[in-house]
């Protein structure tokens, strides 16, 4: 039975949607298009005890899809203020997908800014909530762009969040909840399951090679015996995820909406 035609989007949609099948009933957060579908994409299909928000302030039974709101309001479920997402993400029941700026070797990340703090070339979000979450709760990772300017050879700019670098522990102990689990870029799929933690690839998209994502990050990658093709998703998903984005958002992530599965050169 052949694949159906899918979209490099659509392909990350289903890739990044396995970072939560196995959590269980903990609020999920997706940061921008992809991963907000991705959590949708899980719920709908694997996870759904998953907790998910309507981008505002309530729980609601099904996803929402990201865009104009189209058909009848959402069913809510429960109230869900900042009070209640703080208590979630201190006790450790929430997992993250966010889309920094940088990363480097140990999976600390930046959003704050580029260059040097007290003179930055640019400057952006700030910390925000990335220092506090980095050590509450897991932790995944989107980069619609994999390249040596987000796969950094040294240490991050400004270090937002925290990562598997013994040097910054404090007294010498990882935070209790360091987890960093997925990163789901526009090359691969990789996680943090090489030596001490160390950054390996667990997927390559159809058409990648290995010596590309390693040309293109800034430190030696963990390269495993066998590194699988990433799954590409199913007709069900297919479906699924055009339900969840009626609004076609997802073919606006990346310029002229390629196919998932790159043409030969």
């Amino acid at each position: 039975m052949s694949t159906p035609p899918f979209s490099l989007a659509e392909l990350i949609i289903a890739a990044a949607a396995e970072a939560w099948r196995h959590d269980g009933e903990v609020m999920a957060t997706g940061i921008g298009p992809l991963p907000r579908l991705a959590v949708a994409l899980a719920k709908s299909r694997f996870n759904p005890a998953l907790q998910t928000t309507d981008g505002e302030c309530f729980y609601t039974s099904e996803p929402v899809p990201p865009g104009p709101r189209q058909g009848p309001p959402p069913e809510i479920e429960g109230w869900s203020p900042y009070e209640r997402v703080f208590s979630t993400l201190w006790a450790g029941k929430r997992h993250a997908m966010v889309a920094p700026v940088q990363i480097d070797r140990y999976g600390q990340t930046n959003i704050s800014v580029i260059g040097e703090h007290r003179k930055p070339k640019s400057a952006m979000l700030g910390a925000r909530g990335f220092p506090g979450n980095s050590v509450h709760h897991p932790n995944s990772f989107f980069f619609a762009a994999h390249t040596l300017r987000a796969f950094v050879s040294d240490e991050v700019d400004f270090v937002c969040s925290a990562g598997y670098n013994p040097a910054r522990y404090l007294n010498g102990k990882p935070p209790r909840g360091l987890d960093l689990r997925l990163i789901v870029t526009n090359l691969a799929v990789l996680d943090f399951g090489g030596p001490h933690h160390a950054i390996r690839v667990v997927s390559l998209h159809p058409g990648v090679t290995f010596d590309e994502v390693q040309d293109n990050t800034g430190f030696p990658l963990h390269r495993p015996e066998n590194i699988t093709v990433t799954p590409a998703p199913t007709e069900a998903d297919l479906a699924l995820i055009a339900a969840l984005d009626p609004n076609d958002v997802r073919k606006t992530v990346f310029k002229g909406d390629p196919a998932g599965v790159r043409a030969a050169a």
